[in-house]
């Protein structure tokens, strides 16, 4: 049975990689999921899965060494997939520093347990151990409106957004690991995710939630930003075919085919809402493009991301199933389904409930 430790497991892709791996390999794995539970961090995410006898939770921040390092003692660790970081945009504008924290040094200290709980005597590294950075395409910058210019493995990394930044160091760090030690790892750099468990603070969960209550819809600039999007079990599935097939020390993009314009999004997921809603329902009175308002432009704001995935599928056969069209539709009835959900991420609930039981005072 193999062991896999989940970093950042509470939040938006860890959960749905959580939820994912027990779906596919049920009892013949283990997880171990460490999530310093911040704001992002909610453990309803994974309701249906806390009371697996396979399947622990640890509540560690990833930049505490003590308390990474204990877990690799006391348990024989398989795999690590690193999920954890802070991740939304505008928060590394207003507060770089906790970004550089745990992005950089928390990624850090990872790897520093990991390779002292595999390294071998004579420098090689136990048989069957792997290490998963899970990253993202921001790490290369912005493209032009170019529809043939894409994102490559080997494009240079240019963040532009202290988040982006951040990001690009975490994976110099690991890259420098995989060069320096031959320390058994893997990058994985994505696109954008959307799907179930979304926090929202992002666009898609943030429109869908604000949509139905009828408030303003912010937009960006003039809203044609461009961002490549992948549904989440969509990626869950890509992390773990990279685990399982492939190549080490290689870096694989993970993309969606999925390119839209943001004021496009928002556009489609008001008509998707006034599809779906009865004509009885007063919400559905509300929904116009009347909502959308055009706020003035993130600073630094990359006007175009869009992935060629195709070393992962020539190398590992894998590709994106859903198209937006249809992932839309299922993250819009996950959220119809999850009202509870909603409000309580949303009133801020989730958190005092955790902050009691973990004396998180």
């Amino acid at each position: 049975m193999k062991t896999y430790l989940v970093t950042g497991g509470a939040g938006f892709i860890g959960s749905n990689y959580i939820h994912y791996m027990f779906k596919k390999y049920g009892d013949d794995i283990r997880i171990i999921n460490v999530d310093a539970l911040t704001y992002a961090g909610n453990l309803e995410n994974l309701k249906d899965v806390e009371d697996r006898d396979n399947y622990t939770f640890v509540k560690a921040n990833i930049c505490d060494r003590d308390a990474i390092n204990k877990i690799f003692e006391e348990n024989d660790i398989d795999r690590v997939v690193h999920f954890a970081a802070e991740s939304h945009v505008d928060r590394s504008i207003v507060n770089p520093e906790i970004f550089v924290e745990t992005n950089v040094l928390g990624t850090a200290t990872m790897l520093n347990a990991a390779k002292k709980a595999w390294e071998l005597p004579d420098g090689t590294f136990k048989e069957g151990k792997k290490f998963l950075h899970v990253s993202t395409d921001e790490v290369y910058g912005s493209l032009d409106d170019d529809p043939n210019a894409y994102f490559y493995e080997t494009t240079p990394y240019d963040p532009h957004s202290p988040y982006s930044a951040s990001k690009a160091s975490s994976d110099m760090l690991v890259k420098a690991y995989m060069d320096t030690y031959k320390f058994p790892a893997n990058i994985t750099n994505c696109s954008n995710n959307y799907g179930p468990y979304q926090f929202p603070e992002k666009l898609i969960p943030l429109v869908i939630n604000n949509a139905l209550a009828g408030k303003d819809l912010p937009v960006y600039g003039d809203g044609k930003n461009v961002r490549d999007w992948l549904f989440v079990e969509d990626h869950a599935k890509a992390i773990d075919m990279v685990q399982e097939k492939g190549k080490l020390f290689e870096t694989y993009n993970v993309g969606g085919h999925n390119e839209k314009q943001n004021i496009e999004i928002v556009k489609t997921i008001i008509d998707v809402l006034r599809e779906e809603l009865d004509d009885s329902d007063p919400r559905k009175a509300k929904l116009s493009y009347d909502l959308i308002k055009y706020v003035t432009d993130r600073k630094g704001h990359d006007r175009r991301y869009a992935i060629a995935p195709d070393k992962i599928k020539k190398e590992i056969g894998w590709e994106p199933e859903t198209m937006f069209k249809e992932g839309i539709r299922k993250t819009i009835k996950w959220y119809f389904d999850h009202n509870e959900w909603m409000e309580h991420v949303t009133s801020g609930d989730y958190e005092k409930y955790y902050a009691k039981m973990y004396d998180k005072r």
